[in-house]
């Protein structure tokens, strides 16, 4: 199964990932993660995407592109994967149907996780995350994973929320409208536990 996994900020794109990795047994690829594992081994490209980030500079999308390509050579991805947090724009897209296309392994769905706005703003802006781990939490006084301190991120208060869910209808949305036109997209609804969600995805795949 090679996957795509879109839908805006708060969908619980991240959480569905690691049910669905784990359940068609191919690695969840991250954007973040790649860059963190590149950037930590001080390869070529952590270098050439160091050197933005140090300048205040957004890392260009031909570093991205780059990386996502070198990951996707690695011998844990011969058999699928599932891409999280890439593409994130329609050129990111066409770099991606091309790369997968000169290794004749094309992609087999986009899943598009859908939430409306006001469930969007409600899950975010109660989320709280953990200070010693990073992990984000709902409903809790402490982090369950580690007993750590929580806290709310700038990012995850009302105002910015709307922001970004602004940024994602103007640049991310349209790739929705891409694989609509190739054909691949599949499209749930976020809405209910976790495990309903994990398994209307499946069920929807599975067709």
């Amino acid at each position: 199964m090679r996957l795509v996994l879109v839908g805006p900020p708060g969908a619980g794109k991240g959480t569905q990932a690691v049910f669905l990795a784990e359940h068609f047994a191919i690695p969840h690829i991250a954007t973040g993660d790649i860059f963190r594992a590149n950037l930590k081994a001080g390869t070529a490209l952590g270098e050439k995407a160091k050197s933005f980030m140090d300048r205040g500079e957004l890392v260009p999308d031909s570093v991205t592109n780059e990386m996502v390509a070198d990951r996707l050579t690695h011998a844990d991805a011969v058999n699928g994967f599932l891409l999280d947090g890439f593409p994130r724009n329609v050129a990111q897209a066409e770099v991606l149907r091309e790369i997968l296309a000169s290794k004749s392994t094309p992609l087999d769905a986009v899943l598009e996780l859908t939430l409306s706005h006001k469930e969007i703003i409600d899950r975010l802006s109660s989320r709280r995350t953990c200070r010693e781990c990073g992990k984000p939490t709902v409903g809790e006084s402490k982090c369950p994973s580690c007993g750590g301190e929580l806290y709310q991120r700038d990012d995850d208060k009302e105002e910015v929320i709307s922001r970004r869910l602004e940024v994602y209808e103007s640049q991310t949305a349209p790739i929705v409208n891409f694989y609509r036109g190739e054909g691949l997209l599949a499209t749930i609804s976020a809405t209910g536990s976790v495990a309903e969600i994990t398994a209307r995805a499946i069920s929807t795949l599975a067709k």
